[in-house]
């Protein structure tokens, strides 16, 4: 279970973006009940009606808040509740982990008439500069796992809205650093495309950005970043009623 590993120290990396938060909670309208696959450790979960929650890795289930809401260990490709059993499904950032994915939106089907969906478009991931300039074999990774349009495809999606990065994303996401560089240095162990990646690649596209920092290359390079206040990386949030 890769985030038994790489889950260590994740409520500390991974704090909920309210602007986020925001979106999904817009997402979910009415729906009186949700039900969150691939929780985690609850950083989306609504606090303003019953939330169940699923999540596979013991190790993310151990840093759920007291006060979160019930969890259970399962799979997204086998949901141990009754169909229709919630008005809404809610799926964060998971969707690209699961073994069998379109299982795993079947069953979100089968539970919920509501799915609201966050996934990337993983396209943009892999041309994002840290893969393109630094660990490139992370695009063979990225490539690989289902993207936010085949994801809205297999839901029947009725609306697709984006989710730029704001430059003071709080949310430690793969891309949540594309103006702060140096946080790179630092974040792996928290991040799944750093984790999962060749780790001689890693070690080797790390030890050329500290150079491109120390020398102003990165910075002049990426000149036009430093003008933006936000980024789109491909996140996408999928909503299907």
């Amino acid at each position: 279970m890769l985030y038994d590993s790489i889950g260590v120290g994740y409520t500390t990396a991974r704090r909920t973006d309210p602007r986020w938060m925001a979106a999904i909670l817009a997402a979910l309208g009415e729906a009186k009940t949700v039900l969150d696959v691939g929780a985690g450790t609850g950083s989306y979960e609504p606090a303003d009606r019953p939330v169940y929650a699923v999540e596979p890795s013991s190790e993310m289930i151990g840093q759920r808040d007291k006060d979160a809401p019930p969890v259970v260990r399962a799979v997204a490709e086998a949901l141990p509740i009754r169909d229709y059993a919630v008005d809404a499904v809610l799926a964060v950032l998971t969707v690209h982990h699961w073994t069998n994915w379109r299982q795993g939106i079947a069953e979100l089907k089968r539970v919920a008439a509501q799915q609201v969906v966050l996934a990337y478009d993983t396209r943009l991931h892999s041309e994002f500069w840290f893969v393109r300039e630094y660990v490139p074999e992370i695009a063979e990774l990225e490539m690989s796992r289902p993207s936010a349009p085949d994801i809205a495809e297999e839901l029947g999606a009725d609306c697709i809205i984006p989710l730029p990065l704001p430059w003071n994303f709080t949310d430690g996401v793969f891309p949540a650093y594309w103006r702060r560089p140096e946080a790179y240095l630092t974040v792996r162990d928290t991040c799944s495309a750093l984790a999962q990646a060749p780790r001689a690649a890693v070690e080797r596209g790390l030890t050329k950005l500290q150079a491109d920092l120390d020398d102003g290359t990165w910075r002049q390079r990426h000149a036009d970043l430093l003008e933006l206040d936000e980024y789109d990386a491909g996140f996408r949030l999928i909503v299907s009623r």
